[in-house]
């Protein structure tokens, strides 16, 4: 599956880090990457190395009601032109995190421009990192999340891919797992996007009323021993959907949890993030 594991594992935190230069790659204020640089060279395969490695992959987003927001990215090895897909990849509930920027990763491998953008950045600091299991320390950052500023983020993090040097702007999709699922609607719903994916998507019935909007096809992942989420949260989008005359594929797999796909959490399920691996690039036309 082209995953880059261990690459940036010995990235535990980057909290309080602050860079030292910016280099602007074009005249928008959006294209800024923050590089961190060290006054001794790090040597090879080392921890500090690998922190200078990732912090060279964030850039940093002005978002429209006057905020500033950080996003980790991922681009395809010896990718050229306007041919790459552009992927919006939406966070769980614990942040940008190890996991995600995983994941992000190997969109890329699979030759998707990823964006990840750190949509709690206006209650937690840059680069912040929740610890599973301990949801009530995102909690806060949890439940300050609007609608109106999911979309604001979710249009810079659009803006950036679209004018990337790399993305053919027509074929750009989104992804989202938990809280991202939520998150990976309303992108469908308010950008125009070739289709979307939403991972175990919490709360997702709030949202559902925008399904009249939605631009592209929509999968769906649901799990089966999945506690957090009724049958009612699945029953309002999936209707709203038909309602709307909107396409969408729904997947339940029967033998799942809640965050089947984080191989990094108690639930992951080997044999049912494969499948849904292979069922999401599938949908997005690879």
């Amino acid at each position: 599956m082209g995953r880059a594991d261990g690459t940036f594992a010995s990235v535990l935190s980057v909290h309080g880090l602050k860079p030292v230069a910016t280099i602007c790659l074009g005249p928008m204020a959006l294209k800024k990457i923050r590089i961190h640089k060290f006054t001794i060279p790090p040597k090879p395969n080392s921890p500090q190395q690998s922190l200078n490695l990732t912090m060279e992959k964030y850039v940093n987003l002005k978002i429209a009601d006057g905020t500033d927001m950080e996003a980790y990215t991922a681009i395809p090895e010896g990718a050229v032109g306007h041919n790459s897909p552009g992927l919006i990849l939406i966070q769980e509930a614990y942040g940008v995190n190890h996991h995600i920027r995983d994941v992000a990763d190997r969109f890329a491998a699979q030759g998707y421009v990823v964006i990840a953008p750190e949509i709690f950045h206006r209650t937690a600091p840059p680069y912040f990192e929740g610890t599973y299991g301990d949801f009530a320390s995102v909690t806060p950052h949890y439940n300050a999340m609007t609608v109106e500023n999911m979309e604001a983020d979710l249009k810079a993090s659009y803006h950036w891919l679209r004018h990337h040097d790399l993305v053919k702007p027509e074929n750009i999709f989104s992804v989202g797992y938990c809280l991202g699922g939520r998150v990976s609607f309303v992108a469908n719903a308010v950008l125009p996007l070739k289709a979307a994916a939403s991972y175990y998507g919490g709360n997702i019935k709030q949202v559902a009323h925008m399904a009249s909007t939605v631009s592209g096809p929509h999968l769906f992942f649901w799990g089966g021993l999945d506690k957090h989420i009724g049958q009612d949260q699945i029953d309002a989008v999936t209707q709203a959907m038909d309602a709307a005359g909107k396409d969408y594929t729904n997947v339940k797999i029967s033998y799942a949890d809640h965050a089947f796909f984080c191989d990094e959490r108690p639930s992951y399920n080997e044999k049912a993030s494969k499948e849904a691996w292979a069922l999401t690039l599938a949908f997005f036309g690879h």
